[in-house]
């Protein structure tokens, strides 16, 4: 209960004090300098620093193995929000519990995914009417996200706008590229094997986009958790498809999906558990898996490597 009265507290000071921006309007910059932009996640601020370049001052709040469905602000957070020239946050209610702050601060937000086109979001039925806001595992789909997130930058600071613009054109090039990549790796992956079973239901536009089926213990947000007999639906599921390897993801804990292996073994079948998969989380910062590039690498060489069995 402190705790939730400080933020109010703070919520009442940053929206009451220093700057004072117009309903819906762009927010005004605080003087001259880098423009300071808060980013949620790991995805989304690495996507920022790619577009800003010199321009932009990130922050990323949520760092490696942080689950953004249940991040909730802490009172550094809104210091930081409060004193941002921009927060790009992904949106479509992957930071649900976030939404409170953030509406506090209209008019120096940005949505990244939600100016993506409607009709390219996926819309899950058990998701309650939502949409499904894991659109960067589809790589075509987040090089869009990355276009508009130079044009955001250029619209809140006009004197950069060529260099966001071109560097977000340059960015979603090398994402398209990559995308292709992906494209040739998962060819080597059988037809009958492309089936991604996970921990948590992240990888809905992965497998749109590549061509997978895909199978979540856990629902597309985290806040649901898998009881005994999700466990046993998807392990007769894997013993039934005779599914060579499933995945558990670095910000997701092992432990149920280890009770799906344990529940397969017993029907006979022997699953292994592959590599950890990086969702919605970025990987440490001196790794390769730190950047989104690296982390699609990461994933599609997991995917293939344990799908393929012993084919590999």
């Amino acid at each position: 209960m402190r705790r939730a009265l400080a933020l109010l507290l703070l919520l009442a000071l940053a929206s009451g004090c220093g700057r004072v921006d117009e309903p819906g309007a762009p927010a005004s910059r605080a003087g001259d300098g880098p423009l300071r932009v808060v980013a949620t996640t790991g995805i989304v601020a690495d996507a920022v620093e790619h577009v800003g370049g010199d321009r932009v001052e990130v922050t990323a709040l949520m760092g490696p193995g942080v689950d953004p469905h249940l991040y909730q602000a802490s009172e550094g957070d809104v210091r930081r929000f409060s004193e941002a020239d921009l927060i790009v946050y992904n949106g479509l209610h992957l930071e649900a519990k976030l939404a409170d702050v953030l509406a506090r601060m209209e008019g120096r937000t940005y949505a990244a995914a939600e100016a993506l086109d409607e009709a390219r979001l996926l819309s899950p039925p058990e998701f309650s009417g939502q949409y499904d806001p894991h659109v960067w595992f589809d790589v075509d789909l987040w090089a869009q996200v990355v276009e508009g997130i130079g044009d955001e930058l250029a619209a809140r600071d006009p004197a950069g706008a060529a260099d966001y613009r071109r560097n977000a054109a340059a960015y979603a090039r090398e994402l398209r590229e990559l995308d292709a990549w992906v494209r040739q790796q998962v060819e080597l992956v059988p037809d009958e094997r492309r089936v991604l079973v996970t921990a948590h239901d992240a990888f809905n536009y992965f497998g749109r986009a590549y061509g997978f089926e895909v199978r979540g213990l856990q629902g597309i947000s985290t806040v649901s958790e898998a009881g005994a007999g999700d466990v046993q639906q998807l392990a007769d599921f894997i013993a039934e498809r005779r599914i060579p390897a499933i995945y558990v993801e670095t910000s997701v804990s092992p432990r149920a999906i280890e009770a799906v292996r344990e529940a397969v073994r017993s029907r006979g079948f022997e699953v292994v558990i592959g590599a950890q998969l990086y969702s919605d989380a970025l990987g440490d910062p001196a790794t390769p898996e730190g950047t989104y590039v690296g982390m699609v690498r990461h994933n599609a060489t997991a995917i293939v490597e344990g799908l393929r069995g012993g084919d590999a």
